[in-house]
This record gives C-alpha cells, structure tokens and sequence, in this order.
C-alpha cells in the first residue's frame, strides 16, 4: 500500500499536507485483481477563532501581531466513513448512507433467465406480485444501523451582528 503526499509551506511553515492511499493486489492463480485509490488524510491550517493579540506603541512606532491557529484534519475511508475534528482533539465519524435496494445480479447471457413460456406464465399467480418477494423490514434488519450525523454549528462564534439600515430601522419603529 502507497500513495501520493503533497505538503504545501508557505513562508517556509506547513499549510497543509494530504495524504493519498493506493491499493492493488492481484490473484494470477484466479485471474482477478483489485486496484484502489483514495485521497486519505488532510491536513490544513486555518486561523482560529477569536484568539489573536495585536499591540500597537505609537510612541516607538511598533505594532505586533499574533493570530493562533487551529489544524483541521479530514480522513476518508472507501468504506463510507469520513472523520473530522481539530488536531489534538478527538475525531467525530460519519458513517454515508447506506443503500437500502441493490443492483440487479449481472450475469452472463446463458444464465439469465428467459421469457417464461405459456404454461409457466399460467402458474405465476395472477396479482402480478413477485413470487421471491421480500418485505421491506426483512431486508432492513440485514443492513447495519446508519449513524445520523450530528448538525454542527457553522455560526461565527462570538461576533455580533452589525446594525445594518434595515435592522436600524427596525430598531427606530420599536
């Protein structure tokens, strides 16, 4: 298992980093082979809310500035599972959705089945339901439990709204 890294600095610092993850293998004895790839980690800087720190001394003609950042890490799964968090902070999963119906079975032309004959049409019952038909709680209990995801707050935390002109007004009506 390889894959391809990339790492982007910026005045020398780390930005970000991802993480790519190639898979192949192959069974000669069987003739098959699977091959996959996937963009597996990533890794960004990005400044953190609320914690900067600026000075100014007008008297030296001196300003300072400090801005904190925070390290954003995405990991993918071809398995359907994408994990989020901050760098020192514990990852939160979310499983995809799985499907609930699957495809139809592929086959070769000689094992599908052909058009029934007369006297095999008049044995089917005449509702037209499906003789192998499930109901749809017997295939639901085969599938795993889905984990809904929980609704993050993608607010700005800690800043006020501005008194735009309509709010104004609003404010002056009471």
């Amino acid at each position: 298992m390889h894959g391809k890294s990339v790492v982007l600095r910026s005045s020398g610092t780390l930005t970000a980093a991802e993480l790519a993850c190639r898979v192949s293998e192959k069974d000669e004895t069987r003739k098959e082979s699977f091959n996959a790839e996937w963009k597996d980690l990533s890794i960004t800087s990005r400044p953190e809310e609320g914690c900067s720190h600026s000075e100014v001394d007008h008297h030296r003609k001196e300003t300072y500035q400090q801005q904190q950042e925070a390290w954003a890490i995405v990991q993918r799964s071809p398995w359907g599972i994408l994990r989020l968090g901050l760098l020192g902070e514990p990852l939160v999963s979310y499983h995809l959705p799985l499907p609930i119906f699957t495809p139809v079975k592929l086959s070769t032309k000689a094992e599908r089945e052909l058009t029934p004959t007369p006297s095999e049409s008049e044995s089917l019952p005449v509702t037209g339901v499906c003789p192998d038909k499930k109901p749809v709680f017997e295939i639901t209990k085969e599938l795993p439990l889905v984990v809904q995801p929980t609704c993050p707050d993608f607010k700005k935390a800690g800043l006020r709204r501005s008194l735009s002109r309509s709010m104004s007004q609003e404010a002056q009506r009471g």
